[in-house]
């Protein structure tokens, strides 16, 4: 089991930039693949980033490509995303989840086995 909670959302001008937290609980946090999607209103919840248990390997959509970074602590049981150049756009409900057992479909939200409650971000133009 794990248990997730998401941290460190909020109002940002556009160009701005934030840092989630996602403080997991429970000892298989170190062998999951950690990954953060979010929802708009209307609009189906989509993938943003993933990064494998080893922390090695990142994965990003195309559309934050370049202005997110993901980033884990096994030490904290924690994983961030920091956001740079924030666009409108990029308002949303974020979510971390974790895939318990991973396999090459990263972005496929079914494959992730817990969620986070979310956190708001709000970027204003």
């Amino acid at each position: 089991q794990v248990q997730l909670v998401e941290s460190g959302g909020g109002l940002v001008q556009a160009g701005g930039s934030l840092r989630l937290s996602c403080a997991a609980s429970g000892r298989t946090f170190s062998s999951a693949r950690m990954g953060w999607f979010r929802q708009a209103p209307g609009k189906e919840r989509e993938f943003v980033a993933a990064i494998s248990k080893s922390g090695s390997v990142t994965y990003y959509a195309e559309s934050v490509k370049g202005r997110f970074t993901i980033s884990r602590n096994d030490a904290k049981n924690t994983v961030y995303l920091q956001m740079n150049s924030l666009k409108p756009e990029d308002t949303a409900v974020y979510y971390c989840a974790a895939d318990e057992y991973p396999t090459d479909r990263v972005g496929i939200r079914s494959e992730y086995d817990y969620w986070g409650q979310g956190t708001q971000v709000t970027v204003s133009s």
